[in-house]
């Protein structure tokens, strides 16, 4: 069984196709916190996807969190998200 943050980035680049991904996992900086199961539970990602172009950052995330639902629904508590549309990370944005 691969580890939670594997899964959360195969699944991303699955559905996603992004030119980057990159998931972390803070679960350690949140250990004792709301949500803390022992670990594999609080990740930050950026992705950088074309499919992100001419939408609101709210709705590039609903598409994020649709891709992960499986993920959230079996423990993933919290997901802190970067979404960016290649000419946006090109710009440094």
């Amino acid at each position: 069984m691969t580890d939670r943050r594997a899964r959360i980035e195969a699944r991303l680049r699955e559905v996603l196709a992004p030119l980057h991904v990159e998931v972390v996992d803070e679960s350690q900086l949140h250990a004792g916190h709301a949500g803390d199961r022992g670990g594999e539970t609080h990740y930050r990602a950026t992705i950088v996807s074309a499919r992100f172009g001419g939408l609101s950052r709210v709705a590039a995330q609903r598409l994020v969190y649709d891709a992960l639902a499986d993920e959230l629904a079996g423990g993933l508590h919290a997901l802190a998200l970067r979404t960016l549309t290649p000419e946006q990370w090109q710009q440094g944005v």
